[in-house]
């Protein structure tokens, strides 16, 4: 009889013992990485003042400063991390409106000169918004992408507005179109 009780015993503690085994195994099996979602907003600078046709730095029109404050106010919902434009006139004042909504400094980058694995970890995790041009904002959502799949803009569109989401290796685009 002591000898049952004996082994009882120590086949209850025996199991107690693989059942907290087991128990750290589940724990360690259901952590759960944290993956970071990126959002990238692109659009191409407001209409810019062609008049003087041997300016290569003009300013916006009218029409092109109602645009940028309409971009501000159609991108109002979202809260940027940060504001990108390159180092012209039309693209600094299209990108200012949405940069003072959102009390951001603009960050001025060389769409040919940008350090992009640097720009991407910058970002990472982020919402940023990134004013161009026709041919540097199509190519810089293909560089997000790692895809050509889209082309220039038309000189005469001022109104693309490309959001970029990447979570993981999981990369998604939309384009739409506010003329």
């Amino acid at each position: 009889m002591k000898k049952n009780i004996l082994v009882l015993l120590s086949l209850f503690l025996l199991m107690n013992c693989f059942a907290q085994e087991s128990k750290e195994i589940e724990v360690e099996t259901e952590t759960e990485v944290e993956v970071e979602t990126s959002v990238y907003y692109l659009i191409r600078h407001a209409e810019k003042d062609r008049s003087d046709k041997k300016n290569k730095d003009p300013k916006l029109t009218k029409e092109g400063n109602n645009r940028a404050v309409y971009w501000s106010d159609v991108l109002k919902n979202v809260k940027f991390d940060a504001v990108y434009s390159t180092d012209y006139n039309r693209t600094k004042e299209t990108a200012v409106p949405t940069a003072e909504a959102n009390e951001l400094e603009l960050t001025l980058y060389h769409p040919f000169k940008i350090d992009f694995k640097q720009f991407l970890a910058n970002t990472g995790g982020k919402t940023t918004l990134i004013v161009g041009h026709s041919n540097t904002t199509p190519d810089f959502v293909n560089r997000l992408l790692n895809e050509e799949k889209f082309e220039h803009i038309d000189d005469s569109n001022n109104g693309n507005l490309y959001i970029v989401t990447i979570t993981g290796d999981s990369k998604t685009v939309q384009l739409l179109t506010l003329n």
